[in-house]
């Protein structure tokens, strides 16, 4: 029993930013987002023996996490509309973990399932068979949202390099 949280404690350290990146990233704003993933490592710390044995822990954070926020639409009846995300970057325009403040603005542009394929797969490093269990869609389907995703971003990197050069 000693060791339940020890574990749980070298994963909360090593997941929470990779976590919250990933939610972050799914729903457009920061202060829900710690939110989010705060109730999901809380539902994670009650439930650790059966996350820890979990094939990706962090994936299960997530998904738990972007659930509680469907839960609390459906509680309210009604969706709340993402608005353009408040960038609580560093005055260098960078989060703590690195990530630029016109990358993120930019994953934040994709549609919402391009959204969440690109955070699973680019930040929390899942494989496409482990993002397709999480989201519950088909590995195909996956690898089709990272290409538009991806592409998209790609367009948007250049369109803001051609901006900066006139």
């Amino acid at each position: 029993m000693a060791q339940e949280p020890m574990d749980f404690a070298e994963f909360y350290a090593s997941a929470k930013d990779d976590c919250l990146r990933a939610v972050l990233a799914s729903t457009g704003d920061l202060l829900t987002a710690e939110d989010l993933v705060a109730e999901a490592l809380a539902r994670a710390w009650a439930s650790w023996p059966l996350v820890s044995r979990h094939p990706a822990p962090r994936a299960w954070v997530v998904r738990t996490a972007l659930n509680t926020r469907v839960s609390w639409w459906r509680r309210r009846h009604h969706e709340v509309p993402l608005t353009q995300a408040e960038m609580h970057a560093d005055r260098d325009g960078t989060y703590e973990d690195g990530v630029g403040a016109e990358l993120m603005a930019a994953v934040l542009r994709l549609p919402l399932r391009q959204r969440q394929v690109v955070a699973l797969r680019i930040f929390l490093d899942l494989d496409t068979a482990g993002t397709a269990r999480v989201l519950g869609i088909a590995p195909g389907t996956v690898t089709a949202h990272l290409a538009r995703g991806l592409a998209a971003l790609r367009a948007d990197a250049s369109l803001t390099r051609e901006q900066e050069t006139q």
